[in-house]
């Protein structure tokens, strides 16, 4: 049991430790006006898109809170709509806002990356549903936000994942509080509905799932591996392997 455990924790905190080393190598900007807030370009104006569209994108957090965790952020186009629409939940004022960013910017100075993408019918049944739980989302008063363990940004893709569980492989292991569902302990579904979950608060749990894989949460922090795409996953660095979608 000894062995185990100790390999448990160097599971955990050797990747932790070496991807914190390489993240305070890369340097950030001094505060939130110097950053680049600008658009990555990732996605096609909307005029060039015009069937209906749903994008999920992440990008790494600001300063040393980079080291383990992303922010994520909802993106949807009716067909033809002359706009898209981002739903993001920040740490300031009422949490949940629309198209508070450019819909593919950086966050931080950080680059996103697409993480998943329905088109057509698919994103057209998906675009109510979004809606719906923006509407619904249990923690959109003023002071309910926390960066850690949650509620946070990624408390809120995981909510709209569980309405539309075809975004759940969006839900990176270092979206640190997609695992928060309830204050106090949770038993249930997994967001993609494949497998289930068990958690304390966000801060410690166990997640076995078709779609999410095996993750085990440790204060935020995810390891574990997927067999249905194969990767493995580990805090800090994230996904190694192939694309969840």
């Amino acid at each position: 049991m000894k062995r185990v455990i100790l390999a448990f924790l160097i599971a955990v905190f050797l990747p932790l430790g070496t991807h914190a080393l390489w993240w305070w190598n890369q340097g950030w900007p001094d505060s939130w006006s110097d950053a680049d807030w600008s658009s990555a370009s990732l996605l096609p104006q909307a005029k060039d898109e015009p069937d209906p569209v749903v994008h999920v994108l992440a990008a790494r957090v600001g300063n040393w809170r980079g080291i383990f965790a992303h922010h994520s952020w909802v993106v949807i186009k009716p067909a033809g709509a002359p706009n898209y629409t981002r739903y993001d939940v920040v740490g300031w004022g009422t949490p949940i806002r629309t198209n508070v960013r450019e819909v593919d910017g950086r966050w931080y100075g950080n680059a996103p990356v697409v993480l998943q993408t329905l088109r057509g019918e698919a994103a057209e049944a998906a675009i109510p549903k979004i809606r719906a739980a923006v509407s619904d989302y249990p923690f959109s008063d003023v002071g309910t936000y926390r960066a850690w363990p949650g509620p946070n940004s990624n408390t809120f893709v995981a909510y709209i994942a569980q309405r539309v569980p075809e975004l759940a492989p969006s839900l990176l292991p270092t979206a640190l509080g997609k695992d928060f569902r309830a204050p106090g302990f949770f038993a249930g579904e997994s967001p993609s509905g494949s497998g289930f979950q068990i958690s304390y608060s966000g801060l410690a749990g166990l997640t076995v799932g078709w779609v999410e894989g095996l993750e085990i949460n440790v204060l935020g922090t995810v390891t574990g591996v997927d067999l249905r795409r194969p990767a493995i996953k580990l805090p800090g660095w994230g996904r190694i392997g192939l694309s969840p979608a």
